[in-house]
């Protein structure tokens, strides 16, 4: 019998793309201006930041994160600020690594999103205050975005200082 174990079902050389599973990394909640804040008639300001990572757990196992920072403000009082990040740990084996980027950027984030969606809208919730539903994201957008931006501070003239050499 083999002590070695098996991480895929396909056969050698198959491309493997797999969910491990999806959890909850981090969760924070403040309310700074509570419990006045509850007495607020205005409608609220929301901003919303939101972020992919992740990297390589071992060989052929990655984690990806997708991590959302929302903060609501009625006038200049903060309401409420959430954040929270969300991960999944995916095994993907034997794909070309030039379809890497775009996996890990685009289509784990969009896998891993919904559940960060739900866990800040209970969050929310939970604290007092009417659910916020996170919209939908255009992960592959965004990943041209930050590409288009990576090439542009690439092509940026770096600054000379007198005296130095680079």
């Amino acid at each position: 019998m083999s002590s070695k174990p098996n991480h895929s079902a396909s056969p050698e050389g198959e491309p493997t793309f797999s969910i491990q599973r999806t959890y909850l990394k981090d969760l924070s909640l403040e309310i700074p201006s509570a419990p006045q804040i509850f007495l607020e008639t205005q409608q609220p300001s929301v901003e919303i930041q939101l972020d992919v990572g992740g990297g390589m757990v071992v060989d052929g196992i990655h984690e990806c994160t997708v991590t959302a920072t929302v903060t609501t403000k009625i006038g200049d009082k903060v309401a409420f600020l959430v954040e929270a990040k969300e991960a999944g740990i995916f095994e993907i084996r034997n794909v070309p690594q030039e379809q890497m980027p775009l996996i890990l950027n685009v289509v784990c984030p969009n896998i891993v999103y919904p559940y960060l969606r739900a866990n800040v809208a209970d969050i929310v919730q939970r604290a007092g205050f009417p659910a916020i539903h996170l919209s939908e994201i255009n992960f592959e957008a965004l990943y041209q975005q930050r590409l288009q931006q990576q090439a542009e501070q690439e092509q940026a003239p770096s600054i000379v200082v007198p005296g130095r050499t680079q």
